[in-house]
């Protein structure tokens, strides 16, 4: 694209060719010339920026939803993390505490939390375990174990707080890389309402959906199974019956579709690293390792060259070694590797 400057001085040039005459610095006519030069410049911009627009390999936010639109895609929503708080008390009152819905806690990094329901501390019982959600959606939310420790408005007679189990299922909206992929995919692979394209994208049309794969005749002649991933792994019941209410209204007559859960392939992993912060870059590589083994994996294996970059580029890693798993290990249509045991060790 050419530069304001290379358009005043094509400007002057003609201009001098037309009329015989040179144009001083700073004379008025420079300065309505270099003032035009400005605008047509803006206009090669705005050329440049519609032509990016057209197209879905180079389209971006709100025109690449118009793209997706075309091929009957949505992007993904952001969906909220879920786990639970356990909300102590001092053991030893006589009557019951109540922990109000809408609860607010947080971690010390203020990602906060709030409860679902209402919950009922029974007299001298030492706690009471809350479903919460976190207060806005995306990844953020996921946090490990004993990360909630914090109360915005503490309840009568409650103590403290704290998560058993880490935060999961928080998943951002999706990235435009992301649903570029899934754009140019429905042109590689046109679903025609038979194919095995065509009951993936039934499935990938839920949000919680983050990965599809239709097995035909696995269960025999005009069988197809659709396993289906979410972003955590293993999907819910629930997902399972809608995803199964969806393309029991799209199959093809006389074709038995199941909408099935993955089998899933256990990896454990075992690195070594060298690290200013161990406790920092170990935690940071526990976060990156579970973020890796999501549903996306689904029929992919798990490659050792692809999780030492992982960890080898989180910051603050000097060295690594990777000892388990020893080999890649490979996953079959339908197979998703899950996290098995995680340990972070620090090199001698």
């Amino acid at each position: 694209m050419k530069t304001i400057d290379e358009i005043y001085m094509e400007m002057q040039t003609d201009f001098t060719a037309r009329t015989g005459m040179e144009i001083a610095e700073n004379s008025d006519i420079s300065a309505r010339l270099y003032a035009a030069a400005a605008q047509i410049y803006a206009l090669y911009v705005q050329a440049d920026w519609v032509n990016r627009q057209c197209f879905p390999q180079t389209a971006a936010g709100e025109y690449l939803d118009h793209h997706a639109q075309l091929r009957a895609l949505e992007r993904k929503q952001a969906e909220y993390a879920k786990g639970v708080v356990r909300f102590y008390g001092d053991g030893t009152g006589e009557c019951e505490r109540t922990v109000p819905a809408g609860t607010v806690c947080m971690t010390p990094g203020y990602v906060r939390f709030t409860t679902l329901q209402e919950a009922v501390l029974p007299a001298g019982e030492p706690y009471v375990d809350v479903p919460v959600q976190a207060v806005q959606a995306g990844a953020a939310g996921n946090v490990n174990a004993g990360s909630v420790t914090m109360l915005a408005v503490t309840p009568v007679g409650i103590t403290g707080c704290s998560n058993p189990v880490a935060m999961t299922q928080g998943v951002d909206a999706e990235s435009d890389e992301a649903l570029r992929k899934r754009i140019l995919d429905s042109f590689a692979r046109l679903p025609n309402g038979a194919n095995c394209a065509y009951y993936e994208q039934v499935a990938l049309g839920f949000d919680q959906v983050a990965a599809a794969v239709a097995i035909p005749r696995k269960r025999g002649i005009g069988t197809v199974d659709v396993v289906v991933a979410t972003h955590a792994g293993v999907p819910e019941q629930e997902l399972l019956e809608a995803v199964a209410k969806q393309t029991e209204q799209c199959r093809e007559i006389a074709v038995d579709v199941a909408v099935v859960g993955p089998e899933t392939v256990p990896v454990d992993v075992t690195v070594r690293i060298a690290a200013q912060d161990f406790d920092v870059a170990a935690e940071r590589v526990k976060r990156a390792v579970r973020d890796y083994f999501s549903g996306y994996l689904l029929g992919q294996g798990v490659l050792r060259a692809k999780l030492g970059n992982l960890i080898y580029g989180i910051d603050g890693i000097e060295n690594y070694e990777l000892t388990k798993p020893g080999e890649d290990v490979a996953a079959a249509r339908g197979q998703l590797p899950v996290l098995g045991t995680l340990t972070v060790e620090e090199m001698a």
